[in-house]
């Protein structure tokens, strides 16, 4: 195993001292890109690994502002131009040193760049080479460009969120780029880099968003053989066919959220909301209609706020609809610091939380180049400050314009592509 060095004033943001986190000691190389990719990465500087994130001059299309883009805390990066010789040498120098490399181009990309698993292992037998794609490293779509919400779609997934009758809603990107996707990558370049450390051989983690979306969709699909769940939008217990699992309006446009599904919290539910007369309902299907009528009609008596106070403190399951700003100050969410502020960001804590080895943001957002001289120096690589490209974000890179993955210089694949 590589045992890195703890970085030392990484140049890359304020707050670098802090605790380490249970992955301390591990190196990871990312090769920069945009979604579910960097966000791994994240997780794992989050529990402390060494990450150094290779960017490319010229920056990359679509994604967010450098200064405010948290998945890049916890890291520290490089400048490099895989399109040159020198700069593919040094990403392998890197690589020679690192336990594991993340990348998230299209399949064959990394491997026409010189930089692809062979090339990898050839000077780091021990390394897990961890792909980031939506589609996979094989099968007919795998060279197809895409985002979250195509690779959700013919997982059947998409297809149970909504109300009935109506189109799918669409869950942000966190249910595929990041569910789907980088808390998969990251399951299996631990489990791999477990396997490394007892045998000395790396291996390719080939983490695709369909792969890891439909197995997200596990339990739904034992319920569909036993017949417990209709195979279709608003007609099943947790995606809003139930009157008393699902959100309802309040009086001031605010909203509630319901899951008062065990007998003992429906009851206390229908207390609280003032509508005993339903307390035989629970598994009635044929009251559900003047159920759910019921209970809509009565959420609109109140505000948010009052509704909130009213079942403070009870076991009805019942919490109200927040707002991304409002999060953080919910008494509970405030109480175990779920939120943090870091170089004047506000921005969710790391998780989970670790009673040996605790975790924290020890850096802000990692600007592109900003820790080449520590990465030389911590890497104990030297040539690296010899090769390091500017990082000139007027120079487009086309691998992530939407050329096809047959160009040599084939887009990015995102893993959000």
């Amino acid at each position: 195993m590589t045992v890195a060095n703890p970085p030392r004033n990484p140049g890359d943001g304020p707050g670098t001292d802090g605790p380490r986190g249970p992955l301390d000691g591990v190196r990871v190389l990312e090769l920069a890109g945009i979604g579910p990719g960097p966000f791994a990465a994240m997780l794992l500087g989050d529990l402390g690994a060494d990450v150094v994130r290779v960017d490319r001059p010229g920056g990359i299309p679509l994604a967010p502002d450098p200064r405010h883009d948290v998945t890049h805390r916890n890291k520290r990066s490089v400048v490099l131009d895989l399109k040159t010789p020198g700069g593919v040498e040094r990403v392998l120098d890197l690589a020679e040193r690192a336990d594991i490399l993340i990348e998230g181009y299209r399949p064959g990309v990394t491997e026409r760049l010189g930089v692809g698993p062979a090339d990898c292992h050839a000077r780091n037998p021990r390394l897990v080479y961890g792909r980031m794609t939506g589609w996979g490293q094989d099968g007919p779509l795998a060279d197809r460009a895409g985002h979250d919400i195509a690779y959700l779609a013919p997982t059947g997934v998409l297809g149970m969120i909504g109300e009935a009758g109506r189109p799918p809603v669409v869950p942000a990107n966190l249910l595929g780029d990041f569910a789907g996707g980088s808390l998969y990558l990251v399951t299996g370049v631990l489990a791999a880099l477990h396997h490394a450390r007892a045998t000395g051989t790396g291996q390719v983690v080939d983490a695709a968003i369909v792969d890891g979306a439909a197995h997200l969709s596990a339990l739904v699909h034992g319920m569909l053989a036993a017949g417990q769940w209709q195979d279709r939008r608003g007609g099943n217990l947790l995606d809003g066919g139930c009157p008393y699992y699902g959100v309802h309006t309040c009086a001031d446009g605010g909203h509630m959220a319901v899951g008062a599904l065990e007998p003992r919290f429906y009851a206390q539910f229908l207390d609280l909301l003032g509508l005993p007369e339903f307390k035989d309902a629970h598994l009635d299907l044929a009251r559900w209609p003047a159920l759910r009528e019921a209970v809509a009609a009565r959420f609109l008596t109140r505000t948010r706020d009052e509704w909130t106070a009213v079942f403070e403190g009870s076991d009805a399951c019942v919490a109200p609809v927040l707002s991304l700003r409002e999060a953080p100050d919910h008494p509970h969410l405030a109480a175990r610091a779920t939120f943090v502020e870091h170089s004047g960001i506000v921005q969710p804590a790391p998780a989970p939380r670790f009673s040996a080895t605790p975790t924290g943001v020890r850096t802000g957002p990692a600007l592109a180049g900003s820790g080449s001289a520590e990465v030389a120096r911590d890497w104990d690589l030297p040539a690296l400050l010899d090769t390091t490209a500017p990082d000139d974000r007027t120079v487009q890179d086309d691998r992530t314009t939407g050329a096809t993955a047959a160009d040599d210089s084939a887009p990015l694949r995102k893993a959000d592509q």
